[in-house]
């Protein structure tokens, strides 16, 4: 987890970011910087805003109010610049969202050929390349209802990082999965971590937290009411909400 030098600018900066449903406020104020490189791992109970936080980062849903810059530019609200911009964040869900009726080698090939205008040779190349990565290479060509929902999930990461993204996001990329999948799919997102990646994760896997994670980032009530490093964090929260949340993860 190599990251950068705390002077340069950040690779994510939100200030400020608001989001509402209805009546009902999901992020109140939410300010976070991430560095290139660094690995921010997003916890908390079910309903804070976990998830709205990183769809808020590509758009995916838009903000009431606040910012979010990345790479320095403000995101984009529409058009081109939106579609550049989810081009630049990769972002992997909890159900796979692979073309059903696509070979899992032209899925990840897919965003190079029609989004980069790269050619069928390189994106091929590059594609197969990903997918010995994630330890589903043998699989090319099968579709994606013949693999397993940790292959599906480590074929949808593939497919993510072809596109050459600036910052990953994860939006609980483990919870649709069978346990003995789960450690699967969290050993690629691991070894992306030890190369440098910078990654949003939101997840319920203590075990990576703690692994994995620069920082330890604590959501209760679409507030950030905690950052600290993991060991920080894990061994001495710093609110009482954090200490029970933890004290009943960590019992199961």
């Amino acid at each position: 987890m190599g990251v950068s030098d705390a002077t340069e600018t950040p690779l994510v900066r939100i200030t400020g970011l608001r989001k509402s449903f209805g009546a009902t406020p999901v992020l109140a104020d939410i300010d976070l910087e991430v560095r290139r490189g660094e690995v921010v791992v997003v916890i908390g109970p079910s309903g804070s805003g976990k998830s709205t936080l990183c769809r808020c980062i590509n758009r995916l849903e838009s903000p009431d109010g606040g910012s979010v810059e990345i790479d320095g530019r403000a995101a984009p609200v529409e058009g081109a610049a939106l579609a550049g911009l989810r081009a630049d964040v990769g972002m992997v869900f909890q159900s796979f969202n692979l073309f059903a009726h696509k070979t899992v080698l032209e899925n990840v090939m897919l965003g190079p050929v029609r989004v980069r205008g790269v050619s069928r040779a390189a994106a091929r190349a590059r594609a197969e390349g990903l997918l010995a990565r994630v330890g589903v290479a043998e699989h090319a060509g099968k579709l994606p209802a013949q693999l397993s929902g940790g292959q599906q999930q480590r074929v949808a990461i593939a497919r993510a990082l072809a596109m050459d993204p600036v910052l990953m996001l994860f939006d609980e990329p483990t919870s649709a999965l069978d346990p003995e999948m789960i450690s699967e799919v969290l050993d690629v997102m691991t070894e992306l971590a030890a190369d440098g990646m910078t990654m949003i994760v939101v997840t319920h896997e203590m075990g990576f937290a703690r692994r994995a994670a620069d920082r330890v980032v604590f959501m209760a009530d679409g507030r950030i009411t905690e950052c600290a490093d993991p060991e920080t964090f894990f061994t001495a929260p710093g609110t009482a909400r954090a200490r029970d949340f933890l004290a009943r993860v960590l019992q199961h």
